[in-house]
Formats: structure tokens, C-alpha cells, sequence
């Protein structure tokens, strides 16, 4: 009772500053050309603005579905799941739902079809669901892992997927943990940690990368988007450190494969030290080097190849929470306090 109590007075302040966020920003429709050389993008005015029947509060999580439909996940219990069509109308939603603390939405295959995992920070799980909305399986912390005094330490962020159908779940929010499961969703076992050398607050999103190069150091690996540490880190499938990208001035939330490059939400530049600070996006070359930050600074690498401290430049993101890069090279945005706008959609010039 204590700690739904704690949790319902972090909402309600929550609430008081995303309202005063949300005065400030509205949805953008910036006509500005946004990013540098071969990355460059414009806002689509109005894409996926829907009405007061289909609200959201945070937009956490994208993912894109066979048939091309963009799915949203939001933290408004009136439909946490809406799924658009490729012009940005409405197609579908979920009302059966109620994830108040829904975070991180993952597509994966389940049974020759496709599924989405959502976790969720406040109900401390893992759910599995069919695209219809039917659940398929959920999961809590598991027993006897001898690390949680209590289920609720256990905040999952989010879910990564092999195409062999086990998954890890990054516990984010709670003790930086990486908990892996079986295509069967049984539990395996805990890496990371602190005494895997994972800092808090770090492991936010990800990604299974799988690199076809034969002088990879791994040929899958995780890639975590490490959020207030300002890197992402490269671990194998035991958890084993494999290398670190520094990304300074950045705060990646997730990172996702575009093409032979990668595309990083960060959510502010200077987060969470100002937490009206905005983001920006970053696009990667497969050597994990910057190339180009949409409505953000040029990258600069010194003569030792450090990258030089990144900012936002131009107030068309807030806080960007997850991108997610289209067939066509355009980018869909998922925006976290950013005054309850819709996602937004960046077309490639």
C-alpha cells in the first residue's frame, strides 16, 4: 500500500510538470531542414495527430508490424496500444488494456506469428500479446534470484529478441540487471548488474545486433542504449563487455537498425541535470560513428577520433523516448513529457 502510495504522489508530480511542459510545446510542423550530408529530413506536417477519442500521455515505444502498420505505445490506459496506418490515421487501438506504467514495446515472432512484449515500470512486468490484443503470457520477477529484497525493486524497460525466440529484459528502472529467457519463456538466468560493471541509470533500450563482418568480435550481440550515461555498450549473449560508444551531450533511450546505419533517440542534451533540455536524433554508420544529428549539432571528431559534446539546435523534438526508421528512409518519433503530443514523422530529403 506504502509504495502504490509513493507511486501515486510521483504521478501526480509528474503531472504538474508535464502540464507545464505541454504549455510550452506543441506538436512541431517545422518546415526547417533538419540534420547534415546524406541524412537530412524534414517534418510531415500533422502525421498521426488523432482526436480527444484516442488521447496519449507519454509515447514510449514504436514498432512496425509485416503489413505495415506503425504501432504506438502510450501510457493512457484509455488505449495503450494504437496502431496507424502508413498516412498516419488511426487503424486500430487497444481499450482492453491498463498499463499506466507501460514503457517499452518490442515486435517479435511467437509460433510463426507476430507479437508484442510490452513491460511495464509501475505493474514491475513483462507482457506478451498477440496483435489483436489477446495476451499470450506474462512475466513478473523471477523467484530466488537472490538480488531483490522485494518485486517492486524490479522495473523492466525494456525487451530484446533473438530469432530463435529468446529474449532478454533490461530492468532499466530498477537494479540494471539483464534478464534472460528461453524460447519457452522460462527463465535462464541474471547478467549485468552492477557487478557486471552496469552503471545506474543505464540500460534503457536496445537491440539483438547481428554484424555480418568476419572480423566482428561477435556476430550477435546486445546493444543497450545506456541513457544517463551517454553511451551505448556492445555485450555478448553471456554479458561479457565487448565495447563502448561514447555519445557526449547525448542521452540514448533506444537505438534501432536503419539500413547498414542505426538511428539513436536521445531524449535531451542535457538531461537530467535540466530536464527542460531537449533532444535530438542521431544516425550511425555501421562502425558505430556519428554521421549525422537530426535537429542537432554536426558531429566533430577530434584528431584522436573522440567525438566532441553533442547538442540539440533547433526546437522541433523535446524529448525523443524511441525512433523507428521506415522502408522509405523516413523516421517516425515517440516523444516522453512532451506535453501529450502524437508521434511525429520525418521525411528523408
Amino acid at each position: 500500500m506504502a509504495s502504490r502510495r509513493v507511486f501515486l504522489r510521483q504521478a501526480l508530480a509528474a503531472g504538474v510538470w508535464y502540464g507545464a511542459v505541454g504549455r510550452s510545446f506543441a506538436q512541431a510542423s517545422s518546415p526547417e531542414v533538419l540534420g547534415q550530408g546524406d541524412f537530412r529530413y524534414r517534418v510531415v506536417p500533422g502525421w498521426g495527430v488523432l482526436d480527444e477519442k484516442t488521447p496519449v500521455n507519454d509515447c514510449h515505444g514504436l514498432a512496425r508490424t509485416l503489413d505495415g502498420h506503425i504501432v504506438l505505445l502510450t501510457n493512457h490506459v484509455a488505449n495503450n496500444v494504437i496502431f496507424y496506418d502508413e498516412a498516419g490515421k488511426l487503424a486500430n487501438k487497444w481499450t482492453g488494456t491498463k498499463f499506466p506504467g507501460a514503457h517499452g514495446l518490442s515486435l517479435a515472432p511467437y509460433r510463426n506469428k507476430a507479437t508484442l512484449f510490452i513491460t511495464d515500470l509501475s505493474l514491475h512486468t513483462v507482457t506478451r500479446f498477440a496483435l489483436s490484443g489477446e495476451q499470450l503470457g506474462e512475466w513478473r520477477l523471477p523467484a530466488n534470484t537472490g538480488k531483490y529484497a522485494k518485486a517492486s525493486e524490479y522495473r523492466p524497460s525494456w525487451t530484446l529478441h533473438r530469432a530463435d525466440g529468446e529474449f532478454y529484459v533490461l530492468d532499466g528502472y530498477g537494479k540494471d540487471y539483464i534478464l534472460h529467457y528461453a524460447a519457452d519463456g522460462s527463465f535462464k538466468r541474471l547478467l549485468g548488474g552492477p557487478e557486471g560493471g552496469i552503471v545506474h541509470w543505464g540500460p534503457h533500450g536496445g537491440m539483438i545486433d547481428t554484424d555480418p563482418r568476419p572480423e566482428a568480435d561477435s556476430a550477435e550481440a546486445m546493444l543497450i542504449a545506456m541513457s544517463d550515461q551517454q553511451h551505448l555498450l556492445r555485450l555478448d549473449l553471456d554479458g561479457k563487455k565487448l565495447g563502448q560508444t561514447d555519445l557526449p551531450g547525448g542521452n540514448p533511450r533506444q537505438i534501432r537498425r536503419f539500413g547498414q546505419h542505426y538511428v539513436v533517440a536521445h531524449l535531451a542534451d542535457n538531461w537530467p541535470k535540466d530536464r527542460n533540455s531537449r533532444g535530438f536524433l542521431s544516425i550511425l554508420d555501421r562502425d558505430l560513428r556519428v554521421v549525422s544529428n537530426i535537429a542537432g549539432s554536426a558531429p566533430v571528431y577530434d584528431a584522436s577520433g573522440k567525438l566532441l559534446t553533442m547538442k540539440h539546435t533547433a526546437d522541433v523534438f523535446l524529448h525523443p523516448h524511441d525512433v523507428l526508421a521506415n522502408p522509405d528512409g523516413s523516421l517516425v518519433v515517440a516523444q516522453f513529457a512532451s506535453g501529450r503530443t502524437y508521434p511525429l514523422k520525418l521525411e528523408r530529403l
